[in-house]
């Protein structure tokens, strides 16, 4: 990884601001990320962001932090708060804005244990692959504690394959239709394709029982997104 979403951040936060990300999906076209938008406060978040900040309690582990905002939010309310991310230049950035612990972490190398796990921004993203879903799961069913919560979001993008008449072009004999291949661009640069996973509301719902896990719907947004709550079974 060249940490091109890294380099973005630090230029932001430095005040070398002169062009945003530029991002594309193995369906979609190239679209453009804007920098301020990754630094946002409270009020300028989703709806469902929101609503995850609002019921994070104890001690929370921000997965996939990016420039730290959520933490911030957290820590000005008094709430214990690690955040980690793959990116180096995401963990400098969240630690020059004030979050008080922050590492460059893979979460499945996590081993400390949460009242809450918060995955936000599409958090079944780094799960990759449908095959993979369980076993990250399972991994961050291991880091709660007793009566702790996961709250991550995603997006059901069969909308995605709608063509004019209201019908599917899905290739049937294609992996789900949730998995992409994301390209991300800064400057000119381009990042390496990564695998990004978008997971409907059932499918997560399946591979939770399947291991033991309470899938609840805590609300869904205007784009066919959704917050869900997981839970131990108690």
């Amino acid at each position: 990884m060249k940490d091109l979403f890294g380099n973005a951040l630090i230029d932001y936060q430095n005040g070398n601001y002169t062009e945003d990300l530029k991002t594309s999906t193995s369906i979609s076209d190239e679209d453009v990320l804007p920098l301020p938008y990754l630094f946002r406060g409270f009020k300028d978040m989703p709806k469902l962001e929101q609503s995850a900040l609002k019921l994070c309690k104890g001690s929370v582990l921000d997965v996939g932090c990016c420039a730290g905002s959520h933490s911030l939010y957290l820590q000005e309310k008094g709430i214990k708060v690690k955040a980690i991310d793959i990116s180096k230049g995401a963990i400098e950035v969240s630690k020059k804005r004030g979050v008080l612990k922050a590492e460059i972490l893979n979460i499945l190398d996590e081993t400390e244990t949460f009242d809450t796990i918060l995955l936000l921004m599409n958090g079944t993203g780094i799960f990759q692959e449908l095959s993979q879903v369980s076993k990250y799961l399972r991994h961050l069913k291991s880091l709660l504690k007793p009566k702790g919560q996961i709250l991550i979001d995603s997006s059901d993008i069969k909308y995605m394959y709608e063509d004019e008449d209201g019908g599917f072009w899905m290739d049937t004999n294609a992996n789900y239709y949730g998995e992409l291949d994301y390209y991300l661009s800064y400057k000119g640069k381009k990042e390496i394709p990564m695998k990004w996973l978008y997971l409907d509301f059932e499918a997560l719902k399946l591979a939770c029982e399947t291991i033991g896990l309470a899938c609840e719907l805590v609300c869904e947004g205007a784009h066919f997104d959704y917050l869900a709550r997981l839970s131990c079974h108690q």
